[in-house]
């Protein structure tokens, strides 16, 4: 779910301006917010039982304050998160905003078998895997370490431990708060067991034939998903974003770039980035603002034959990127995703047949089908991960039953790349109840991404009176997109241009403090030096550079200038041996001091 500072703040203050304080009620708790009722529920491995063997799956249970109006069933994403690890109940900050924008339910969140406290599926080289080649060998071995058991992770064995748990707790009837692929679980449950369902929540739709084996809806979608967002705000890095992106994207497809790249040492690194990757650290934005920020002037960059910002940002993606197998279990991923397809051969075939069925399948594709990309694109889908799985690949249909004729809220992104509004509008159709609430400018996981709280105050709107506002307007930048990165210096700078340098400077590591907040993680300049997160918030610099031979060093805090969009203040000191030197205050994102013994003003 990946919240930020600014949102986490905003989610608190939510939390005390709707709920009020009540006695939690006396019961058998879990450690942590008081009134948590953990237990476990057994479940069949094998739902048929031809094949023995249980599963354990642990379930917290937070009881309603307030008037009862019913029963929520949080259903977390991926797929490979654990509901109970993601959602959090335990923690008093998390269990206050979900009872926020969920008054008088009872909260339940269970971990998914194969994840968090539920039997996680842990294989390690596919977890630490960072490339896209190669993972189906991974996949493989991972499926073997499970043995028999690999086959038993699909959605309709996912659907089949929900029911579990809702007659275990003695609900009848529940409402599903779905996100991601735990939308897809929800409408794959309500078509399954259409009488215990009494409405449904889905934010960021994900309909039960996707996700495409090639992703190419994801591809096809991508340039007007660009273009909306960069509408405006991108004009000081590109003219086109996503024209950039389709040159950039293509050109690396027949060429890969490869460069070095500054790590937090001093030392360069190289990396390398084709046309596939770069298409997947353009989807990897929608989850990550700072990314986001970057990425248009970066592309350009590249677009014009600088490839270094576009070679950093890789690293610092596939960094940031790296979670242990109990935030998000590669292992389960590919156990669901496997199981489940649709894939282009038969279930039943042999592993060893699959790459010659898939690489005949992919050239059989009519032009367009990834829009303005080549045919590598597929490399996004799932069927390249899972044409080695061991047989069943693929195959496990969901029920055709009808959906029930319930209340339904769907959320989606305008920035949401994974799971396009036209999943969420093609599913929307189908409920005579439904309702569509998308949210500009906002990427995957609205309701804990949206920084304005406005799709948090329509669920709650919903879940209250049964009606949620038709539209949110766009929410201001946490940090604005950069403008164009300065070229290399030929001769040492003067105060204004060096102030110009340095401005551009603090820009990118206030985006680069965005892009790695949430994570242990520090991020090395483009040009060298280091930015370091501090939990007092903010960041600190030293000898931070994005143009050889200006280094900026200091400590920059922020403050919430119209509660969304960081204010930034701090003291720095610009050196090396190209700039002017002196010393800067930043307030309110504005530099002024001395370089070079002249006072500059930004």
């Amino acid at each position: 779910m990946g919240l930020k500072v600014s949102l986490w703040a905003a989610l608190v203050a939510l939390s005390a301006a709707l709920v009020a304080a009540s006695p939690a009620p006396a019961a058998p708790s879990c450690i942590g917010t008081p009134g948590l009722v953990c237990s476990t529920v057994t479940v069949p491995l094998d739902s048929s039982g031809v094949v023995p063997g249980t599963i354990p799956l642990h379930v917290e249970e937070l009881p309603a304050t307030g008037t009862p109006r019913g029963v929520v069933f949080l259903l977390a994403g991926g797929p490979g998160q654990g509901s109970a690890t993601t959602f959090d109940l335990g923690t008093l900050t998390d269990a206050s905003f979900f009872r926020a924008i969920f008054p008088g339910y009872t909260l339940v969140a269970y971990d998914d078998r194969g994840t968090g406290d539920s039997g996680l599926l842990n294989c390690p080289a596919l977890q630490t895997s960072t490339a896209l080649t190669g993972e189906d060998l991974l996949a493989s071995v991972c499926a073997a370490s499970i043995g028999a058991a690999s086959q038993f992770y699909g959605t309709v064995d996912h659907a089949a431990d929900l029911d579990a748990v809702r007659a275990a707790l003695g609900f009848d009837k529940i409402t599903l708060y779905g996100v991601s692929y735990g939308t897809k679980l929800a409408l794959a449950y309500a078509s399954e067991y259409p009488t215990h369902v009494a409405g449904m929540v889905l934010d960021s739709v994900l309909p039960t034939n996707l996700p495409d084996p090639y992703s190419a809806n994801v591809a096809r979608a991508m340039p007007a998903t660009l273009n909306a967002w960069c509408a405006n705000v991108c004009k000081a890095a590109t003219p086109n974003y996503a024209a950039d992106v389709i040159a950039v994207a293509n050109k690396l497809a027949a060429k890969p770039a490869r460069g070095p790249v500054v790590q937090l040492n001093g030392k360069t690194k190289m990396d390398t980035l084709d046309g596939a990757s770069l298409l997947s650290v353009i989807v990897d934005a929608d989850l990550n603002p700072g990314l986001a920020d970057e990425l248009p002037a970066a592309v350009h960059a590249a677009r014009l034959g600088t490839m270094g910002p576009l070679l950093r940002l890789h690293a610092l993606d596939t960094g940031t990127n790296e979670l242990s197998a109990s935030e998000l279990s590669a292992a389960l991923f590919a156990a669901t995703v496997c199981r489940d397809g649709p894939f282009p051969w038969p279930s039943d075939s042999s592993p060893a047949s699959r790459p010659a069925l898939l690489k005949a399948a992919i050239a059989a594709l009519p032009p367009g089908t990834f829009g303005p990309f080549g045919t590598y694109a597929a490399q996004l889908g799932n069927a390249v991960l899972c044409d080695k799985w061991p047989t069943p690949s693929g195959g496990a249909t969901l029920s055709p039953n009808p959906l029930p004729n319930v209340p339904v809220l769907a959320l989606s992104g305008g920035f949401d790349m994974r799971t396009p509004t036209a999943g969420a509008q093609s599913v929307i159709a189908q409920f005579p109840q439904g309702q569509l609430l998308v949210v500009p400018g906002i990427g995957h996981s609205v309701v804990t991404a949206d920084p304005s709280l406005c799709a948090a105050t329509a669920v709650r709107s919903w879940a209250t009176t049964g009606h949620a506002p038709a539209t949110c307007p766009r929410p201001p930048f946490q940090v604005p997109p950069l403008g164009a990165f300065p070229g290399a210096l030929k001769a040492r700078a003067g105060p204004v241009a060096t102030l110009a340098i340095v401005e551009k400077t603090v820009r990118e590591a206030e985006a680069s403090w965005l892009l790695v907040s949430g994570t242990p993680d520090d991020a090395a300049g483009l040009a060298g030096g280091t930015m370091t997160p501090i939990a007092t918030g903010g960041f600190r610099l030293d000898k931070y550079a994005i143009v050889p031979g200006v280094t900026v060093t200091g400590q920059i805090g922020y403050g919430a200038g119209n509660t969304i969009t960081f204010s930034f203040q701090g003291s720095v000191t610009v050196g090396g041996r190209l700039g002017s030197n002196g010393v800067l205050t930043l307030l309110a994102n504005r530099l002024s001091g001395t370089l070079g013994n002249r006072s500059v003003s930004g």
